[in-house]
């Protein structure tokens, strides 16, 4: 019978096993050591890979002098462990040594860190604002404003100014196929550049702990071929649609008279508050909720009547428990949003 040590012993390191086998995937949406998606996102990995490779032959030499002194001058039946008191040539050489380590892996890091600190001459300014639990993006140059779902050309750098809500906590921006991450901080601009090389759509989150719902505070890259992403803006800069349905012109009043206006901004309404993210072409998007959700009908539904009991956390009231609404005025609101292309 084994002892209740060595079950103990045996339960943690298949806790250890699951862990390290849980992170592994061939195509994990935010592995950030394999397949990066962008010069800069390249640039860093590079970086990381000569860090990696020193600190992996300084680790075997370090771990096999220890065991070597372990074995060769332990205490063995008839002979004490060898006892001994400094050295001043050993201890010349361990200083020296990792201090001319460090100081050749500052060069690369120094040179890295100044280059993809640099703003490129034709890059795409973009805003990012951090919210308790959502994304918001301002296109300055080109009068536009979005949520959660960050579209960028491919092959043009975007250089992001990263601002937290005066009124908010701390966050983190991280897109790990595309580069680095950047603290979100309130009342502070921080500065990031992306840039995309490949079509696709490409995953991060928020990165620093910043209340209940922070594992949901999810974000999308779409980086878009040049062409698209000029079809996009064109589409984006429109006011939103003005609904022929029925039911949809009746979730519009509602909208409109409830308590979704002093939150929600859709261009071409009166509704222009800033406190939640911008709906005026909420349809086009993928994903609803900081990317939580997939856009459809039945989502949307839940979220109107209980955003939070659907999200941990979320400023977003009850629709059906605190703003007075029934099922039928849920249905309709939802027929609108839904008309929001």
């Amino acid at each position: 019978m084994s002892s209740p040590r060595a079950k103990r012993w045996l339960l943690a390191a298949l806790g250890l096993v699951a862990l390290v086998a849980a992170g592994c995937a061939s195509d994990a949406p935010q592995d950030f050591l394999n397949n990066q998606a962008g010069p800069r996102a390249e640039r860093a990995d590079s970086l990381w890979d000569i860090t990696f490779a020193i600190a992996v032959v300084v680790f075997v030499i370090v771990e096999g002098l220890i065991v070597f002194a372990l074995v060769r001058f332990r205490q063995r039946p008839g002979r004490e462990a060898k006892q001994f008191h400094g050295n001043t040539r050993v201890e010349i050489a361990l200083t020296v040594v990792p201090a001319l380590i460090l100081a050749g892996l500052a060069v690369p890091t120094v040179d890295t860190i100044f280059d993809l600190d640099k703003r490129p001459d034709d890059a795409m300014d973009i805003t990012v604002v951090g919210h308790q639990f959502w994304w918001e993006y301002r296109y300055p140059d080109l009068d536009l404003v979005t949520a959660n779902e960050l579209h960028i050309p491919v092959g043009t750098p975007v250089f992001l100014s990263i601002e937290g809500a005066t009124d908010d906590v701390i966050h983190s921006f991280w897109v790990p196929r595309l580069g680095g991450t950047q603290d979100v901080v309130p009342g502070r601009t921080n500065t990031l550049i992306l840039e995309a090389d490949e079509a696709g759509v490409y995953l991060g989150q928020c990165k620093e702990f910043c209340g209940l719902s922070h594992a949901n505070m999810r974000l999308r890259v779409h980086a878009d071929p040049p062409d698209e992403f000029e079809r996009w803006v064109s589409e984006q800069q429109q006011p939103a649609a003005e609904p022929t349905d029925a039911t949809a012109q009746r979730g519009r009043e509602l909208f409109l008279q409830s308590a979704c206006i002093g939150c929600h901004a859709i261009e071409g309404t009166d509704a222009a508050a800033t406190v939640g993210p911008d709906l005026t072409h909420l349809a086009s998007r993928d994903t609803f909720a900081s990317g939580m959700f997939e856009l459809n009908e039945a989502r949307l539904r839940a979220w109107v009547a209980d955003a939070p009991a659907e999200k941990p956390g979320v400023l977003m009231p009850s629709g059906l428990r605190e703003m007075g609404l029934n099922q039928e005025d849920v249905a309709a609101i939802v027929s609108y949003l839904l008309t929001l292309e």
